[in-house]
C-alpha cells in the first residue's frame, strides 16, 4: 500500500484518472500484463485508488507487489492525484465483468453471463458460450446451439460463468 498526499492546482478527475490509466497501461506493457480495469473511490474517509491487472497463467502476488512499486514510484513523481490515498494492486478475480476487448477476445469459447438493462424477448438474462463480439453486438450459442445476437446498448453486464 502507498499513501501519497496532495498538491496545489486542480485537475478533473476525469483527466486525473486519463493519466493515471495511460501510466499504469504502460507499466503494465513493460511487465507483460495487462491492465484490465482501475477505479478511484472513495470508503469510511479515505481515498482507494485500485488497479486491477491480469497475465496469461494468472497474476501472482508477486506481480502486484512489482506492478504496485513501479507504479508508486511513477505516481510520486507525476503526482497527479491531489487527496492522500492508499494504492492497492490487485487481480480483479474470476467473477469480474467482461469489459474490454482484450477481455472478450481471451474469454472466446467459454461460458457466460449476459444482463440486459431491459427485457429482450421477456428475457433481462442469457447464458452461453462467447462466440463473437463487436463494438455493436455479443453474439452467445446457448445449450441448444442456437446463437443470439444481443446488442451491446442493451447489455449491463458480462461475467464468466464459474463452473466448480
Amino acid at each position: 500500500m502507498s499513501n501519497n498526499s496532495r498538491k496545489k492546482g486542480k485537475t478533473s478527475r476525469r483527466e486525473m484518472l486519463k493519466v493515471v490509466s495511460q501510466v499504469s497501461q504502460t507499466i503494465a506493457d513493460e511487465l507483460d500484463m495487462e491492465l484490465v480495469d482501475l477505479e478511484y473511490i472513495k470508503e469510511f474517509g479515505n481515498y482507494f485508488l485500485r488497479v486491477y491487472i491480469e497475465k496469461i497463467g494468472g497474476v501472482s502476488t508477486d506481480d502486484c507487489e512489482r506492478m504496485s512499486k513501479r507504479l508508486s514510484i511513477v505516481l510520486d513523481e507525476i503526482d497527479p492525484i491531489e487527496e492522500s490515498y492508499y494504492l492497492e494492486v490487485s487481480s480483479p478475480g474470476l467473477d469480474r465483468p467482461l469489459k474490454t476487448d482484450k477481455d472478450f477476445k481471451r474469454n472466446i469459447g467459454k461460458d457466460v453471463e449476459i444482463k440486459l438493462y431491459k427485457s429482450l424477448n421477456d428475457k433481462k438474462n442469457y447464458k452461453g458460450k462467447l462466440v463473437d463480439y463487436d463494438d455493436t453486438k455479443i453474439t452467445v450459442e446457448n445449450k441448444q446451439g442456437d446463437t443470439i445476437s444481443l446488442a451491446r446498448e442493451l447489455v449491463s453486464i458480462v461475467k464468466l460463468v464459474i463452473n466448480f
